[in-house]
């Protein structure tokens, strides 16, 4: 990001994960023909790598270090298509039975960052905390061509405190990619969640979920005073956008709500 470019073009890959490590690979690859030349950041869904699999499964089997083969391959597509790379996978941890929900950024050198959810998804019916650990608290954000970026990862979306401790260490545009489970208003909540990160902390919001039947899919952009960019249904897509500081910098001139805090 320039002086005189001010925005940052990012793409959101709206696509399912198999319960196939390769195939993933392989998708991931080939997702680079639906990418726009001069997108600085792609981001997949949560556990891209490989999909949590029937309620309860032991996913640690699928674990990788962050120099294995997933986090290859998105080095490989981010030297292809001169980008940064976000996507999730499982991680090994230190307990072999329980490995980290973790998102890699990776670019052209390799590995960048990462983050390991924090909020596990112990809800709706679920326990996600018997198959994996939950991350340290401390929030992540990473420069991505000029401009910070902290992440976030599907459960987390509920959890304001989370959203807020990032845009304090200077995020200014919050990535949440997801595995958000279908079901009664769950589309509902996915995007009002994610407007409502965005406008009370006057910052850019990009969600990623994997589609339907399992997911809920409709991802999205939302600018810093909520308003939509860009928004698909449920389905397959590449979902194009743009941020740009400018339009950060108006919303928090007209509404300074960060500075009027008091708590």
């Amino acid at each position: 990001m320039t002086p005189d470019d001010r925005s940052l073009r990012l793409a959101l890959v709206q696509r399912a994960s198999s319960l196939d490590p390769a195939e993933n690979r392989a998708a991931v690859a080939a997702a680079g023909e639906r990418v726009e030349p001069g997108t600085a950041l792609v981001v997949f869904p949560e556990v891209f790598a490989r999909d949590f699999g029937r309620p309860g499964s032991d996913v640690s089997p699928y674990a990788e270090p962050l120099d294995g083969p997933f986090v290859d391959a998105l080095t490989a597509f981010a030297k292809d298509h001169d980008t940064t790379v976000v996507a999730g996978m499982f991680e090994v941890g230190d307990d072999p039975a329980r490995p980290y929900n973790t998102l890699a950024v990776v670019d052209a050198n390799g590995l960048r960052a990462s983050y390991r959810k924090i909020h596990l998804y112990d809800s709706f019916g679920y326990k996600e905390s018997d198959s994996l650990a939950a991350g340290p608290l401390e929030p992540v954000v990473v420069d991505v061509a000029g401009t910070p970026v902290g992440l976030m990862t599907c459960y987390d979306l509920r959890f304001p405190e989370l959203a807020r401790g990032l845009v304090e260490r200077g995020a200014e545009l919050l990535l949440v990619p997801a595995a958000w489970v279908a079901g009664p208003g769950k589309v509902a909540h996915w995007r009002t969640l994610t407007l409502a990160r965005a406008i009370e902390n006057t910052v850019h919001v990009a969600a990623v979920g994997q589609p339907g039947p399992r997911y809920t899919g409709h991802s999205l952009v939302a600018d810093p005073a909520g308003d939509v960019l860009a928004e698909v249904g449920d389905g397959d897509h590449v979902l194009d956008a743009r941020v740009d500081r400018a339009r950060l910098e108006e919303v928090r001139e007209t509404n300074p709500s960060l500075l009027n805090r008091r708590m």
